[in-house]
This record gives C-alpha cells, sequence and structure tokens, in this order.
C-alpha cells in the first residue's frame, strides 16, 4: 500500500476501529482487503472470550487490545459484535466494489460486516418462512359447497313491501 510499516499498522487499526463503530466503511479495494485481513482474527478472538474461562477471555482482550489500541473499540467488538457471530465459523466481513473515485480514479469498496445488513438478513429470513417441501402433505377433506338460494329482484321488492306494511 506504499506505506512504511508503523503507518501501515496505525492507518489499519483506525480503520478497523471505525468498521467495529460503524459497521461498514467506505475505503479503497486495496485497504479493504488488508482491513479484512487484519480485522477477521480479532473478531475470532473476541468470539472465544464467550466459550473459554475468564483468564483465556482476559487475554485475548489485551491482545485485541494491542492491536486496536481503543476501549470503545474492543468493549464494543466483545459485546455486540461477538454476540452477533457467535454461532458463524468465519466470513465476517464482506466486501462490495462500488466503482472508481471522481478525483483519482481508483477503485473503491464498501467492506461491512455481514451480520448487522439489515437488508441481507431480512431477505433470507423471507426466504426461510416461504419455503415448502415438496412433499404431499395430507389432503384436507373437502366440504361441498353449501347451496344459497338466490333471490330475483321481484321476491325482494314483496318482501320489503311486507315489512313495511307489518310495521
Amino acid at each position: 500500500m506504499g506505506r512504511k510499516t508503523a503507518h501501515r499498522k496505525a492507518m489499519l487499526a483506525n480503520m478497523a476501529c471505525s468498521l467495529i463503530e460503524h459497521k461498514r466503511i467506505n475505503t479503497t479495494v486495496a485497504k479493504a482487503k488488508a482491513l479484512k485481513q487484519f480485522v477477521e482474527p480479532l473478531i475470532t478472538k473476541s468470539k472465544v472470550e464467550n466459550n473459554q474461562t475468564t483468564e483465556k477471555g482476559t487475554h485475548n482482550r489485551r491482545i485485541v487490545f494491542k492491536n486496536l489500541r481503543d476501549k470503545y473499540a474492543v468493549s464494543e467488538l466483545f459485546s455486540v459484535v461477538a454476540e452477533k457471530v457467535g454461532d458463524r465459523p468465519g466470513g465476517y466481513t464482506r466486501i462490495i466494489k462500488l466503482g472508481n473515485r471522481l478525483g483519482d480514479n481508483a477503485d473503491m469498496a464498501m467492506i461491512e460486516l455481514v451480520d448487522f445488513n439489515e437488508l441481507y438478513n431480512a431477505e433470507k429470513a423471507k426466504k426461510k418462512t416461504t419455503r415448502r417441501s415438496r412433499r404431499g402433505g395430507a389432503k384436507k377433506a373437502q366440504t361441498p359447497p353449501v347451496a344459497t338460494e338466490a333471490k330475483t329482484e321481484s321476491q325482494n321488492d314483496t318482501e320489503a313491501k311486507a315489512d313495511d306494511s307489518e310495521e
């Protein structure tokens, strides 16, 4: 990415904190790919805390803090994000290419946390609810339709006149 090691680590730490805080950010494709490799192991470490003893959890928290250098981002990662991705085996981020930037024509992309996108999650929920099996279920017994008498206009008129005369 054309940066020295210290600058690259600081940039990735800042981008990871922004990603954890806002759940999605826009950046160049190269930075998004580097950020994905940087942040996914940290998310895995945050997920392990809930399943392990407190000693292991404290150690993971310290390792993540060493990389992120932001208390708020670490607490957000270990509480909100870890709960959401608890059952996911990996692939916590998604990169969506957006096109080229107007100023310098750089390839732009949006990187987001997968479980926090309401649009994609809503579509998956709809698909699960509308799925039907191919087996033929038990068929309901059909009842014959109830015969109704159709009244003609003359019958309606005579009934109306009879009701008027009774009053």
